[in-house]
């Protein structure tokens, strides 16, 4: 059992996290008759993982997902349009050390947000940041940021960001002033940082997103630049699934 000294040492050092775990490692130590340096070692997995857990829970906490998704749970077979190998190749997050933009284009239903929510979830299992919004969320926070003289400060905050997820882009119009704003924000990360964009319209048609045809050229301009993209053309993954379980 944890003596009481030691448990005040520990707990003055901060590491309330072995003292939660001790007796078991302990008990574990002994049934495998490891020395002490091996229980050592174990002891310290134990607070290791215990910290990585609470980093990772802070992260999805602070991301905003709308709900939680693994790529685990999306089922290929219903997005036939999808090469599954270059989809799974996201994962690795490389796209993330080439400051590299993720598009995806495509019909709504046919699996969009499921997969970008998915990689943003890796993204905090791996320990760096995300922020998710949809475009018009992002766009009603950005003037929010103006009026409150805390632009800047916001926007140095979605600049910093490992990974920045804009859904929904194309849903509904974007008033000129969300626009002049979210132009700010894809200059402040352009070749900086990446970001992953969902929108149901293709390329032609976001000038009709952002009531502006040379402010979308120039967007656009910005987005593909050292861009992935991702055609999305197809029956609804969601309405697939639905009909089979009504099956």
């Amino acid at each position: 059992m944890l003596r009481e000294e030691l448990f005040n040492k520990l707990k003055y050092c901060k590491l309330s996290g072995m003292i939660d775990v001790f007796d078991r490692v302990l008990e574990e130590a002994l049934d495998k008759e490891l020395n002490h340096l091996e229980f050592f070692e174990m002891l310290l997995d134990e607070k290791v993982i215990n910290r990585e857990n609470r980093r990772y829970n802070r992260l999805l906490k602070n991301a905003c997902f709308p709900t939680i998704k693994t790529i685990d749970t999306f089922d290929f077979s219903k997005a036939p349009f999808l090469n599954k190998k270059e989809i799974m190749e996201l994962f690795t997050l490389d796209f993330l050390n080439d400051n590299q933009n993720i598009i995806f284009i495509g019909d709504q239903g046919t699996g969009k947000t499921h997969i970008v929510t998915s990689i943003g979830v890796e993204t905090c299992k791996q320990g760096k940041s995300v922020l998710f919004f949809t475009a018009a969320s992002l766009g009603n926070k950005l003037i929010e940021m103006q009026e409150q003289l805390a632009l800047g400060k916001f926007i140095e905050k979605l600049r910093k960001v490992d990974l920045l997820i804009i859904d929904e882009l194309g849903y509904v119009s974007l008033s000129h002033r969300s626009t002049q704003l979210l132009f700010q924000v894809f200059s402040e990360r352009y070749e900086k940082g990446s970001i992953m964009i969902i929108s149901n319209l293709e390329f032609g048609e976001w000038g009709n997103i952002f009531n502006d045809e040379i402010m979308a050229a120039a967007i656009i301009d910005r987005l593909i630049h050292n861009s992935i993209i991702k055609s999305f053309k197809g029956s609804s993954y969601r309405l697939l699934s639905r009909q089979e379980k009504i099956v």
